[in-house]
């Protein structure tokens, strides 16, 4: 099995650990990757769900580390892989000056990307009616792991630490959905500018569609050097299904804001996540990929990870075989498209850990 069919079977099985304490500490709830733990193979870090209920019955179970921080991946009792995990991070252990441990403000993700929601709360999220199915925003503040707002000061603090004391490479803000017709985008703003004045770091933003473009202009200035903007589902009836309240954003307003927000950050450097699984066809998936491409939008293709305490817990993941009847073709148009991921700025598709997508761009590429 080459490296990307086992991240790609991984990632939609899940996998146990016979010691859950290796590396530094999975993440529950929030807004994701969640109840995912980060390994790496064969140089290539990625997120495999731990927490989740395929994990709890997948075939892979990965040893105890040894002392030299590797462990073997088994299956039916045979290694197929030696992985690693990443150590906890330094900048874990601080805290403010108003004593919020630092890993409340902000997270790893995979091996060398920083990560927040810098609001953690969402209009959505407040309304059962209205929910994004899959959404666990709520879950990590519920349980005291994060805070409701970060303010810019704490942010910077925070992403100084982790390039000084982590290699932090870039950095993810992410944000849920206020009141508002900036839809999020003027608090990243804010949280982008401060940052930058105290530290060279890129960031990635994250909020739908801001009801004014002028909004891409203001958080390119302010420090953003690339954007995403979150279709999760393609077609008009899982959308509806999955994300009642946020598909009252329609698919016209997310392409007319891909549009005006590539003019803004170039090609590539605008991207959108789309979970596989939820009920869009490969087809659907690969058609809409297609008209993203197009576009100069990078298209994120991950398989949904069903997340404890979410209306959609007992959801199945995808299988492996459907991804990769999407990974495949998606790498092969995307190297097309003059879009790689290791070409993007900052975010989720230049750190590629939630899904084996990158892994498929470089067989196209070799």
């Amino acid at each position: 099995m080459s490296d990307s069919e086992l991240i790609n079977d991984l990632q939609t099985k899940g996998m146990r650990l016979v010691d859950p304490r290796a590396g530094h500490e999975s993440r529950r709830g929030g807004a994701g990757p969640s109840d995912h733990k980060a390994i790496t193979i064969g140089g290539t870090t990625v997120m495999v769900p731990v927490h989740t209920a395929p994990a709890f019955e997948s075939p892979y179970l990965v040893e105890a580390p040894d002392a030299s921080g590797a462990a073997r991946v088994l299956r039916d009792g045979a290694e197929v892989a030696r992985v690693r995990f990443p150590l906890r991070p330094r900048f874990y252990e601080l805290k403010t000056a108003d004593g919020i441990p630092y890993n409340q403000i902000a997270v790893l993700h995979s091996r060398d990307v920083l990560a927040t929601t810098v609001l953690q709360t969402c209009i959505r999220y407040e309304s059962r009616k209205k929910t994004c199915q899959f959404c666990s925003i709520g879950q990590s503040l519920a349980a005291g792991r994060t805070i409701a707002h970060k303010t810019p000061a704490q942010l910077a603090e925070v992403a100084k630490a982790a390039v000084a004391l982590d290699g932090v490479k870039h950095m993810v803000l992410t944000t849920g959905t206020p009141r508002g017709k900036d839809r999020g985008a003027a608090v990243l703003a804010e949280s982008a500018a401060a940052i930058k004045a105290a530290v060279d770091l890129p960031i990635q933003a994250q909020c739908e569609p801001p009801e004014d473009d002028a909004w891409h202009r203001r958080m390119a200035d302010a420090g953003v050097d690339a954007l995403g903007m979150h279709l999760e589902a393609v077609t008009p009836e899982v959308r509806a299904r999955i994300m009642p309240g946020k598909a009252g954003v329609p698919l016209e307003k997310y392409f007319s804001s891909f549009e005006a927000a590539v003019k803004v950050f170039g090609r590539g450097q605008v991207s959108t996540y789309i979970l596989a699984g939820l009920g869009d066809s490969a087809e659907a998936i690969l058609a809409m990929s297609e008209k993203l491409c197009g576009m100069g939008v990078y298209p994120f293709v991950v398989p949904f990870v069903p997340i404890s305490g979410t209306p959609l817990e007992s959801h199945p993941a995808p299988s492996s075989a459907f991804m990769a009847s999407i990974l495949r073709p998606l790498g092969a148009m995307i190297v097309a498209a003059g879009m790689k991921s290791e070409d993007i700025k900052a975010g989720c598709g230049k750190c590629g850990a939630c899904s084996a997508l990158s892994t498929y761009e470089k067989l196209r590429v070799a």
